[in-house]
């Protein structure tokens, strides 16, 4: 892709997806992640009704009338959409690809994170870390990370999600939201996974394409190739054992990443290529939005 053709299709994306965020996600977004605690707001004179255990006795002390400390939210969050660029991730059978649909949720989040003030960084990976934005505020700085979401070709092809997040760890301080975009096709990452949902909140977004767990009902043989790993296999489409057994495997995924994620106390946002995906979303926000309450 060009890079005129890049910018137009930033700006499609910034139209489309800041509609959503002033219309549906904004508050919603704000509502449901807290900030990193109180910070110290004022000192004001005493008033009735006010909490005793408040009070600033030094400024008490040297005004001789009694003063309290007042604190609200530190809203200030940092964000960071930490994306699968594996060679899995390149792959759609509908409208688009699911690197396509990370980027416009991507940029969904930081259009969200940005309204709100936050910081928002950005972290690509594949079987090793490839890009890593900082944190920052700012609509160019979000433009520029969606366009880096769009045109960015990584190095390898592979998937090894846990040594990238412990890659991230190291380089996020401090406790920020964790936005995680990955179709999961990988192993042995649920320490990391948890570690990592200690340290951040840690939100799973898993993109799937329908072709990957249903085979079209088609009187032919296929030939498919594994994106990450160039390998080809000859499959028979009109064979019900074939159906069955890709049905079987992708049920067995499933399951797995589900054990996966509960064992790290998260639950993930599953969307799919051929679908919308404001309604996901949607009730990600509404449910988060109960628990806190």
């Amino acid at each position: 892709m060009i890079a005129k053709e890049i910018l137009a299709q930033v700006r499609r994306i910034e139209i489309r997806t800041g509609k959503l965020v002033t219309e549906t996600f904004g508050g919603q977004y704000l509502s449901v992640f807290k900030g990193r605690g109180m910070e110290f707001s004022e000192v004001r004179e005493y008033s009735p009704g006010d909490d005793i255990r408040t009070l600033d006795w030094n400024v008490t002390a040297r005004t001789g009338r009694p003063h309290v400390r007042r604190y609200q939210e530190e809203r200030e969050l940092t964000a960071v959409l930490a994306c699968d660029m594996s060679g899995s991730q390149f792959f759609g059978t509908g409208a688009k690809l699911k690197q396509e649909v990370a980027a416009e949720i991507g940029a969904i989040l930081a259009f969200a994170a940005m309204r709100n003030n936050d910081k928002v960084g950005l972290f690509l990976f594949t079987e090793e870390a490839e890009l890593f934005i900082p944190p920052k505020k700012g609509r160019r700085h979000v433009l520029a990370l969606i366009r880096d979401l769009l045109a960015f070709r990584p190095v390898k092809r592979g998937t090894a999600i846990g040594p990238c997040l412990d890659t991230l760890n190291r380089l996020l301080r401090r406790r920020g939201i964790l936005f995680l975009l990955s179709d999961f096709q990988d192993d042995g990452y649920e320490k990391t996974l948890r570690q990592t949902a200690r340290k951040h909140d840690l939100v799973p977004i898993l993109i799937e394409d329908r072709r990957e767990t249903e085979f079209p009902n088609l009187r032919a043989w296929l030939e498919l190739e594994d994106p990450e790993t160039s390998e080809r296999l000859m499959v028979n489409a009109a064979s019900p054992r074939t159906h069955a057994l890709l049905a079987r495997r992708a049920q067995e995924r499933r399951e797995r990443l589900e054990s996966i994620l509960k064992s790290a106390g998260l639950s993930a946002i599953r969307l799919k290529t051929d679908e919308p995906y404001v309604d996901p979303i949607v009730r990600f926000f509404n449910e988060r939005a109960k628990r806190r309450r």
